[in-house]
């Protein structure tokens, strides 16, 4: 549950700062202050959003590990070794991630923006907001999905319907 409430915050994430990217694109002309950018990884260090990429070196690797282990099923040991030895070695890059959304921060909000959305994360409300926001993300999701598979069954209901009229019906 934790890794999906992990997965469901990155994806979040990624989609924010996309969605900041392409529509700021006058944003990214300018570069940004030394202020707005260390206001910005102050705002990922408030909304502990460094922690959304944990996941990601480990899923790199693995990945990497099952390609090699559908070649040769006898490098399990090997390979298990090798990947443990790797996410100790890359974990530091993590830090290149993080230094990317704060600097994407900073390119779409000015500093004194990003100071009072620190303020606010930094609330009561604002870490309420972080710890609650996976759940209501994850009951949402769910919630549509029911809502979307009703949604289908009325839309195919009712077209059947419609051809039955015009006498098409399959």
């Amino acid at each position: 549950m934790q890794l999906m409430q992990a997965i469901h915050r990155a994806a979040r994430l990624t989609i924010a700062a996309s969605a900041l990217a392409i529509s700021s694109p006058a944003a990214f002309a300018q570069q940004p202050t030394a202020g707005a950018i260390a206001s910005g990884k102050e705002l990922v260090a408030a909304t502990d959003a460094a922690s959304l990429f944990d996941p990601l070196i480990a899923g790199v690797i693995e990945q990497a590990k099952i390609l090699y282990l559908q070649q040769n099923p006898g490098l399990s040991k090997d390979l298990n070794e090798i990947a443990d030895k790797m996410r100790s070695d890359l974990a530091p890059r993590l830090v290149e991630l993080s230094d990317e959304v704060a600097k994407l921060y900073a390119t779409s909000f000015t500093e004194q923006e990003l100071k009072t959305i620190i303020v606010f994360y930094q609330s009561p409300t604002g870490k309420k907001l972080l710890a609650q926001q996976p759940k209501v993300v994850d009951s949402s999701m769910k919630f549509a999905q029911t809502w979307a598979n009703a949604l289908s069954d009325e839309v195919v209901g009712k077209m059947r319907e419609e051809l039955k009229k015009r006498d098409k019906a399959p």
